[in-house]
């Protein structure tokens, strides 16, 4: 598997961006400059991500997610343990 994450991918198993192993790996994903930890997709080339909002489900029991832009930096969570690139001691960082 390549050293570069995918410009864009899904935690959810419905989306054509959904990629077990890549999400089986671990990724870590800076917004704007801030580690986040609640993303459930994003992508690169676009600077986006989309996160949970709040508790709300739709009618399906389907997370209501919100889309927030600006620049995004994502790498796999298992190279920053083994030393790196990634930052500063990411431990497990994934869409989740």
């Amino acid at each position: 598997m390549a050293d570069t994450p995918p410009d864009r991918l899904s935690n959810n198993p419905r989306s054509p961006h959904f990629d077990m192993e890549v999400l089986q790996r671990g990724i870590g994903v800076r917004f704007k400059g801030r580690e986040r930890h609640d993303v459930e997709e994003y992508s690169i080339s676009e600077g986006w991500i989309r996160v949970a909002a709040g508790k709300a489900v739709d009618r399906r029991g389907v997370p209501v997610t919100v889309k927030l832009t600006g620049p995004v930096e994502v790498w796999f969570a298992d190279t920053a343990k083994d030393g790196g690139e990634g930052g500063e001691g990411e431990t497990e960082a994934h869409p989740s």
